[in-house]
């Protein structure tokens, strides 16, 4: 037997399927198991999570599709209506056409059981007594905006004061990319995912709606050929970037990063990302603000004066002169940040763009390309895109690139050659061969000026603390570039979930010390 886990707290690292892929997976397991043998599993499990989350609910209400969901569902409520739960279920359009074979099973088995089931949907005042509700309308096989009598069950389960049990999928979201596919979309406050974890729980509007994730294989593991479409970060990512300092270690050890940023009005962008750079592990940070040629930059950053403050002007014969200086380049750098770019392009080792040097890039044909040719040349670059700045980049609309947050972070990758983190609602990181990572931490409360500095900063910092020789284990997707990047935003979301409260924002100037103690106590 096999038991629902929670998905957003492993330890290791979860494989993330599409909807082909699980169909694939499914059909298969039906095909070895004995009949029915598949869905009975799924009530089940559906029947483990109720109890656990729901131990009194006394009146359960399940809207059930016309698909195996909902057959699903009806298996569920057999169960329930044996262990004596008033259980009533609406049928949501069964009369548009045949059931699938196991549907069709279950609903028999309902029947035979006496359970009650209805045409029509529960008024508001049996909404009123229902204790839990249950999502049983469609799984990963929706593709199109529920409308008419799915689009009014949707209602009616948002309307609900009950909690909502989903089965698999909320109803109106894009299995595969976490879009909603409408106006409609189901609210849940569980969902429990089946066979597979599903890249659209994870990122985009799943996180909103998908409530609190559960998963079960029921007893199916995917063979080798089913290639997962991503991959969910888990906490033994992490670690290994973080290994105890040599005691014969110096400054020199650790590397020095570059800070290239800070216009006049943005230099706090620029010092943001310098402390969460020197609190990420670099042995030396310079911060270099465009406008200290203006006399705009105290000689000393009187709160952390480790950081050392030099003119722009130094910038480029510094990197030159240190090949294995990392360089983070745009936070809080205007327009100016662009006249910096191709010293940063062709000379730093490690680079990390951030935000207006994206800016830049998408505006400039002759930075683009130099951008390839970083590549080309095996020089590592990440870059750090809000969905506004990787529109930009890859030409089309903020709109689009929600749409399908996994092919715009691909897509992104692909045509930079640079390890792309597409920030936003289930961040995810995108490498040049096709590989996503999604990260499960953090939530809105970083949506504040300056969160994004201190990412860009800390990156930075853990990169250059990392030896330059080449580890022989990382190949492909594996780079060091990749591992630096997935462990930046899943610490970054961590340190939100650590924070006290639920609904004021987090402040940047105490996110980088909030990092720095959210690393130390998860490899302690």
């Amino acid at each position: 037997m096999t038991v629902p886990r929670r998905l957003l707290r492993n330890h290791a690292s979860t494989p993330l399927f599409d909807g082909a892929t699980t169909r694939r997976i499914e059909e298969r397991a039906s095909a070895d198991l004995p009949a029915h043998a598949l869905m009975q599993r799924a009530g089940r499990a559906l029947a483990r999570l109720a109890r656990a989350v729901a131990p009194h609910a006394r009146i359960v209400w399940i809207a059930a599709g016309p698909g195996n969901n909902g057959g699903d569902g009806l298996v569920f409520a057999s169960l329930l209506h044996r262990a004596g739960v008033d259980v009533r279920v609406s049928l949501v359009g069964h009369s548009a056409k045949a059931l699938p074979p196991d549907a069709a099973w279950a609903l028999q088995g309902a029947r035979e059981d006496g359970l009650t089931l209805l045409d029509a949907l529960p008024d508001a005042q049996a909404l009123a007594e229902i204790d839990l509700c249950v999502d049983a309308l469609f799984g990963v096989g929706q593709t199109r905006a529920p409308l008419g009598d799915f689009a009014a069950a949707i209602a009616a389960l948002n309307g609900c004061a009950a909690p909502t049990l989903s089965v698999d999928v909320p109803t109106g979201l894009a299995t595969d990319t976490g879009a909603a596919l409408g106006d409609a979309v189901v609210r849940a406050t569980y969902t429990l995912t089946l066979l597979t974890a599903k890249v659209g729980l994870v990122t985009g509007v799943g996180r909103d709606v998908a409530g609190e994730l559960w998963f079960d294989d029921l007893g199916v593991s995917p063979t080798p050929d089913d290639t997962p479409a991503a991959a969910l970060i888990g906490e033994a990512d992490v670690a290994p970037l973080y290994p105890r300092r040599r005691q014969d270690g110096n400054k020199g050890s650790f590397g020095d990063v570059h800070i290239a940023g800070g216009a006049a009005g943005m230099v706090g962008a620029a010092l943001l990302a310098g402390h969460a750079a020197s609190v990420g592990g670099a042995g030396r940070v310079l911060v270099h603000a465009h406008s200290s040629d203006q006399g705009g930059v105290l000689p000393v950053d009187v709160r952390y004066p480790e950081l050392m403050l030099r003119p722009v002007a130094e910038l480029h014969k510094a990197v030159r002169e240190n090949a294995k200086a990392t360089v983070v380049a745009g936070c809080g750098g205007g327009d100016d940040v662009a006249a910096e770019l191709p010293g940063c392009l062709s000379n730093a080792g490690r680079l990390v763009l951030d935000a207006d040097a994206l800016n830049a890039i998408a505006h400039d044909t002759g930075l683009r390309a130099q951008l390839r040719r970083r590549a080309q040349r095996g020089q590592p670059t990440i870059l750090t895109p809000h969905p506004l700045e990787a529109a930009r980049l890859l030409g089309t609309t903020v709109a689009d690139v929600q749409a399908d947050r996994p092919a715009a972070a691909r897509r992104l990758a692909a045509d930079t050659g640079a390890v792309v983190v597409l920030k936003g609602s289930g961040t995810l990181v995108a490498t040049p061969d096709g590989q996503v990572t999604v990260n499960p931490t953090g939530d809105a409360r970083l949506a504040t000026a300056g969160t994004g500095d201190v990412l860009a900063g800390w990156m930075g910092g853990s990169w250059a603390a990392q030896p330059h020789a080449r580890d022989p284990a990382d190949a492909g997707a594996t780079t060091l570039a990749h591992r630096v990047a997935v462990a930046a935003v899943f610490l970054h979301g961590r340190a939100c979930d650590f924070a006290a409260g639920e609904r004021l924002p987090l402040i940047a100037s105490e996110l980088a010390r909030a990092i720095s103690r959210t690393t130390e106590a998860l490899i302690d």
